[in-house]
């Protein structure tokens, strides 16, 4: 068995996983960016998978992503797809249709420049959203890729991050048909092979639950995994959580060799945690299954500020955000009161 592990364990591992650790310098920055006079049609900003400005009864959801230099060193064309993947989930999360993206390429290599273009076209051609402009540096010593993206949700159907509530279910929704991608082994590969039909609808079904006022948070699951992505939305909601370990969906892990623990940091090709009302839990896990993707309660939310999580009776704190935030959004925003 390769799956024999301890809640203690787990929760180490996802506290020192660098896809969590390197959220810390967020707060920092956003110290230094924070505008002293506020604009009233911001509604939502730092924290958020995408900023909310207000267009009369329609908001416009603007967010942006670089790509970690260890996958473009790793597979330039997987970089370039997961570019445009990474941004149109930031505008899932929200409740929001994508429009539009662009792009900045940095670049010293022709050949990935090639890879990294094909992987950013073809993500953009399956999931039928658009790349309409950008900026090319053609000489720099280094090769990266960032990309920006417009979307847009009706006022009063944004999803957000800072909104769970206490008493609140906790969903945990992930494509489990996939793969382990072959050129890195912490990416969760369910969307290459799928058909356009299949992954729009998986990212339309966020749309779906904002307009029916079915969720009450959420934010898609990035490289701090589905625990450490859980633990940023409790740290902007100022919440805390008991999550099961066991009821994390997950694939048959000793088929494909790896452990739990590699599995709850791995960043999935689709894959989102979201807060809910008791009674409307069914009917949330119900949507993502009739778009195959697995759905279920893993926990509830609570007043802690501090994520623990439980198998067997057995209890472990992953982070106690009372005392320090993962992105230290909380210190900084305590600091301007």
């Amino acid at each position: 068995m390769v799956n024999e592990w301890s809640t203690e364990a787990i929760a180490k591992a996802v506290r020192e996983y660098p896809g969590v650790t390197r959220k810390r310098a967020i707060g920092d920055i956003i110290k230094s960016l924070r505008i002293d006079v506020p604009d009233v049609d911001v509604v939502a900003s730092f924290g958020e998978d995408a900023a909310l400005i207000r267009n009369n009864d329609e908001g416009l959801l603007l967010a942006a992503d670089g790509i970690w230099s260890k996958l473009m060193e790793a597979d330039p064309y997987w970089a370039g797809y997961c570019s445009v993947l990474v941004n149109i989930h930031d505008i899932a999360a929200m409740g929001g249709k994508p429009l539009a993206m662009v792009d900045v390429l940095s670049i010293n290599n022709e050949t990935i420049c090639r890879d990294v273009s094909r992987g950013m076209i073809d993500a953009s051609r399956q999931f039928g959203v658009p790349i309409v402009g950008g900026h090319l540096h053609p000489d720099t010593p280094y090769n990266v890729i960032d990309v920006a993206i417009l979307g847009i949700v009706k006022m009063d159907h944004a999803i957000f991050s800072h909104t769970a509530r206490t008493g609140d279910r906790i969903i945990a929704a992930i494509d489990l048909d996939g793969r382990v991608h072959p050129s890195c082994i912490l990416n969760w590969d369910s969307v290459t092979m799928k058909s356009p039909a299949t992954v729009r609808s998986q990212i339309a079904v966020l749309q779906d639950l904002g307009r029916g006022g079915l969720v009450s948070a959420g934010k898609d699951i990035s490289n701090p995994g589905v625990i450490g992505t859980l633990g940023m939305l409790l740290e902007v909601s100022e919440k805390g959580a008991v999550v099961d370990l066991d009821g994390i969906p997950a694939p048959d892990l000793d088929a494909l060799g790896i452990t739990f623990e590699h599995w709850v940091r791995m960043y999935p090709g689709m894959g989102f945690v979201l807060t809910a009302a008791e009674p409307d839990v069914a009917e949330v896990c119900r949507r993502f299954e009739a778009v195959g993707m697995s759905a279920a309660d893993i926990g509830v939310v609570d007043d802690s500020r501090t994520l623990a999580i439980r198998r067997d009776g057995e209890l472990a704190s992953v982070f106690d955000l009372k005392k320090e935030g993962i992105m230290r959004i909380r210190a900084e925003s305590e600091e301007c009161q």
